[in-house]
């Protein structure tokens, strides 16, 4: 009897037991890891792709690995001109490119991309998220906008030496887009060549130069096959940057990481400014170690090639009221740009931000 009572009494404790840690196991069960994937065309060592490398790194560690994302750089997963398709389709839940490489989808935001005379990549940038955060264009409706920045002003740099508007005639110049409109109103052949064509495309001498940044005579060694960089900040266009990110796969995530990837856009978005910025220091040291001659265009010459590129501002005028747009809507973003552009402008000279091009009281 009494071991009878015994196994009795041992059945209860133990089915107290098994009953006491039922509601606490589904508590501490690990949570679903969210698995992503983030694609860049810069290729590895370059600090765009290092800095979106870390961003990925950043999202695991606030999530305490709740988030993974695996990264592909260099145009692993996909080239420069499938990333935004490929974001909207899920082969990538995050991608980073710029809007030249598809032509004609990024009309309104192509404004930002005119030779405004931005005197930095900081100021631009700046100008880039101003102009998405009050205008929203329906053309980013696909995607989910994480930040945006652009490029430094784009550059003369060349095989032969470009001191004034005339010695641009008869050379062919890697520019797409917008930006080929420039070259061409400033007497160049503008030539849509790759960007992982262009040095051998100038080694061999089949183009003469590229319209880009300073930046690019370290990223994608240019300064090795060129003898020249102008200084043409005054005309430069800028590459209108996105990171953007799959709709389904942000809207999926819980309102706790949806904060997390918010908060780090937002500082994500300064710190690629600056790293933009910083780089086309980095571009024109580089350059002059390879025996690069940096050719400055005095302010009557830069004069000179603000008023020829001006056309190239009319002409997008007269596009966009071609798609549809009213006269007075698309010069009310121009006068947004010029305005938010002066702004940043003294806000930079003001935080003493230095950059390599703009005006005399911004360089070190």
């Amino acid at each position: 009897m009494r071991r009878k009572k015994l196994g009795i009494v041992v059945g209860i404790v133990c089915l107290a037991l098994v009953v006491s840690v039922l509601p606490f196991s589904g508590a501490y069960a690990a949570p679903e890891v969210i698995n992503l994937k983030a694609a860049n065309f810069f290729p590895t060592p370059a600090l765009q792709s290092k800095y979106l490398e870390e961003f990925c790194a950043e999202v695991e560690k606030r999530t305490n690995g709740r988030v993974k994302i695996q990264y592909f750089a260099g145009g692993s997963l996909l080239k420069a001109p499938r990333i935004y398709e490929g974001v909207v389709t899920g082969i990538a839940d995050i991608g980073y490119s710029h809007i030249e490489y598809t032509p004609g989808r990024f009309p309104v935001t192509g404004a930002c991309e005119l030779p405004l005379s931005y005197p930095s990549a900081w100021v631009s940038s700046q100008v880039a998220n101003d102009f998405y955060s009050t205008y929203a264009p329906k053309e980013w409706d696909k995607v989910k906008v994480l930040w945006m920045n652009t490029s430094n002003p784009s550059l003369i740099i060349s095989k032969v030496p470009v001191r004034k508007l005339e010695d641009l005639k008869g050379l062919t110049i890697r520019a797409p887009g917008i930006v080929g409109y420039t070259v061409k109103a400033l007497g160049g052949t503008p030539a849509p060549t790759p960007m992982m064509e262009v040095y051998d495309a100038m080694a061999k001498g089949v183009i003469d130069g590229v319209n880009t940044p300073f930046e690019t005579l370290k990223t994608f060694r240019f300064a090795e096959v060129v003898g020249y960089t102008t200084a043409s900040w005054h005309t430069g266009n800028v590459y209108y940057f996105y990171m953007v990110m799959n709709k389904k796969s942000y809207e999926k995530l819980p309102p706790d990481i949806k904060e997390i990837f918010d908060q780090l856009s937002g500082e994500y978005k300064e710190r690629y400014a600056l790293m933009w910025n910083a780089i086309d220091f980095y571009g024109k040291e580089f350059a002059q170690q390879k025996g690069v001659e940096i050719i400055e265009l005095p302010e009557y010459e830069a004069a000179r090639w603000v008023k020829a590129a001006a056309p190239v501002i009319e002409d997008y005028v007269k596009d966009m009221v071609g798609k549809g747009h009213s006269e007075a809507e698309v010069r009310g973003w121009l006068k947004f740009i010029r305005e938010r552009m002066e702004y940043w402008t003294a806000k930079q000279l003001q935080l003493s931000i230095k950059s390599p091009t703009g005006p005399p009281e911004m360089r070190p």
